[in-house]
């Protein structure tokens, strides 16, 4: 890397800063990008490899494959522990430090389990490859053991399936387990039926897609229902063990949970030293930077910041593209930063899926569900998707499953049962 010109650190190889990194892969500047894993991961599917709809690889891409052609970007696959703004230093868990001119943090966000940590061990949620694998072999592994079960009162619990959170995850969470449970796979599970399995989606709140229209979040509790998920309203998590979870003093007793109820920022955002949200977010200034600093900017999940209106911005992966867009193109204009205009996300619209041929969207203040809605919903996902061999492969998993209702990635490698 040419020492002469200025280095821009990102850290965090997420939706935000991939997009940053993508403006500058041309610039007069050298990149460097730190992420604890060496893969960008599309989240937004991490469900359907939990429900072996699709492989791992057809969602993540090396990072080094992406930006391997351009000589003013380097990986470093590492994790940032301290961050020194008076020297503009960073300090990685290997003990190396990066010196930075300008600092991106796009960290993201972990599941919050509100002061109950230990919850993660039994629900474990949806962020990571790891996470999804291990919610996979869960199901596959509890319909293995009810089939040879033949009292159907001491299988039950083997084909009782609980979603925590009633946001887009758990939504769509729900729809495909009640998919697999109901339709998909018990037909090769010769002993058990359909009618035996149970679906479960909590909500602490009164509705489900808090967020979106009324009538769209009522729409996808009627389709929920309607496969058989049994929605659980105005019911706060009281306690999550190895055998089952506690729901406002009635105990389901299984093994498959799944949290989906709540996030919170990357504990590293703790490291600026700067004012954060209840949720561990950095309040940022209209421009994304850390106020009184010009160089130091905090972009998608791990970002406090506002709209027009005065409302905090979702933590999507628009706004977080959006962003990263904004940060890239500042810095490649090098201009000062209060010469430049604010930061404005335009709200494309957001959207969940359901099921097959169900899903429920609003796009640039267009309401619609159903068919429509999901051929929607699949076009955008992949479109997004990084990378045209993994968006040929999506498209052709999605494809054999919408003709055979088969899905494909059902292994079992021992991930569970070794524990």
């Amino acid at each position: 890397m040419d020492s002469s010109k200025k280095t821009v650190v990102v850290v965090g190889g997420g939706f935000g800063g991939i997009s940053v990194a993508k403006q500058l892969k041309k610039a007069n500047v050298n990149v460097i990008l730190v992420d604890k894993k060496n893969h960008h991961l599309f989240q937004p599917l991490l469900y359907q490899v939990a429900t072996a709809a699709l492989s791992p690889g057809d969602i993540a891409m090396p990072i080094r494959g992406i930006f391997g052609k351009y000589s003013n970007v380097r990986t470093v696959m590492d994790e940032v522990t301290e961050i020194d703004k008076n020297s503009q230093t960073i300090v990685l868990k290997s003990g190396n430090k990066l010196n930075y001119d300008y600092l991106v943090l796009a960290p993201g966000a972990q599941y919050n389990y509100f002061g109950n940590d230990n919850w993660s061990e039994h629900a474990p949620g949806l962020k990571t490859i790891a996470n999804a694998l291990e919610v996979r072999e869960k199901i596959l592994v509890s319909l293995e053991k009810a089939d040879q079960i033949p009292d159907k009162e001491k299988r039950k619990p083997y084909l009782r399936y609980v979603i925590v959170g009633g946001g887009p995850t758990g939504v769509e969470m729900a729809g495909a387990i009640a998919e697999i449970a109901k339709r998909n796979m018990m037909r090769d599970f010769k002993s058990l039926s359909p009618e035996e399995t149970e679906v479960y989606l909590v909500e602490a709140m009164s509705g489900i897609l808090n967020g979106y229209p009324e009538h769209l979040s009522k729409k996808a509790q009627k389709d929920l229902e309607k496969m058989g998920v049994q929605i659980l309203l105005d019911s706060p998590v009281t306690d999550i063990r190895e055998n089952g979870i506690e729901i406002d003093g009635k105990f389901i007793e299984t093994p498959n949970m799944v949290w989906a109820a709540g996030v919170k920022a990357s504990p590293l955002i703790k490291a600026l030293d700067c004012e954060i949200d209840k949720m561990g977010r950095a309040i940022v200034t209209k421009n994304l930077t850390i106020p009184g600093t010009g160089n130091i900017f905090v972009i998608g999940d791990a970002a406090h910041a506002k709209d027009e209106d005065g409302n905090p911005l979702p933590g999507l992966a628009p706004v977080a593209l959006q962003m990263g867009k904004y940060v890239g193109n500042l810095i490649k204009e090098g201009k000062s930063i209060d010469k430049v205009n604010p930061f404005h996300y335009t709200d494309k619209g957001t959207m969940a899926t359901i099921g097959r041929a169900k899903a429920v969207a609003k796009i640039r203040g267009f309401t619609f569900s159903g068919f429509v809605a999901w051929l929607v919903w699949c076009f955008i996902h992949i479109f997004f998707l990084i990378g045209y061999r993994n968006r040929f492969r999506v498209f052709a998993e999605w494809s054999w499953y919408y003709l055979t209702f088969k899905r494909g990635v059902r292994l079992i490698t021992g991930r569970v049962t070794k524990k």
